[in-house]
């Protein structure tokens, strides 16, 4: 089994973020099909395998080569009162030298969304972004009509910049998304636009 060199754990008033272990399979392909409903409009068309459990041991190894390579930050959502997988959030994308940047993605299974664990998730990411990782700048994209998204991203302190036409393929279709992005030392206040 491939071990990596660094471990990750971000503690959080009510989670803790780690990174996925093959260990997780079955709470994570229980959420993901029980929520599958919820999330597949947001999400790229999920591979044949997705559910399966070699699937989810490419993305594990995926997980820990990117964390030690520093080239991305995948982490499990847990909920520390019963030890319950939520969802899950990705720095990735981490580009160093001038840019100093990451991406941001995330989902949460159906019954735990609109519960602040993702605000509450994406708040200590971004902190760990900037302060332990020294990076200057995180961007996200969602669907212009994912609302639920924009405001969270807007709550967490992240700034609308614009439109992306035909950025991701989301659900089978190429998909126009808008852009976020927070930096660590952002000046710009609050914005309505987009």
């Amino acid at each position: 089994m491939f071990i990596p060199r660094r471990k990750v754990r971000i503690e959080t008033e009510r989670l803790t973020l780690r990174q996925p272990l093959l260990t997780d399979f079955r709470d994570w392909s229980a959420m993901r099909e029980q929520s599958a409903e919820f999330l597949i409009p947001w999400e790229p068309v999920w591979a044949a395998d997705h559910l399966t459990r070699k699937g989810f041991s490419n993305r594990v190894y995926w997980a820990q080569r990117s964390i030690t390579n520093g080239s991305a930050l995948p982490l499990f959502l847990i909920r520390r009162e019963d030890e319950r997988l939520l969802g899950a959030i990705t720095l990735d994308n981490i580009r160093r030298g001038p840019a100093q940047a990451g991406t941001l993605g995330y989902w949460i299974g159906e019954p735990f969304a609109r519960h602040g664990y993702m605000r509450e998730a994406l708040q200590a990411v971004v902190h760990h972004a900037f302060g332990r990782l020294d990076l200057s700048r995180l961007e996200a994209a969602c669907l212009p009509e994912n609302t639920a998204s924009r405001g969270l991203l807007e709550k967490c302190g992240f700034k609308y910049e614009g439109v992306a036409q035909s950025y991701l393929q989301i659900n089978g279709r190429w998909r126009t998304h808008v852009l976020y992005a927070a930096l660590r030392m952002d000046r710009r206040g609050r914005t309505d636009v987009g």
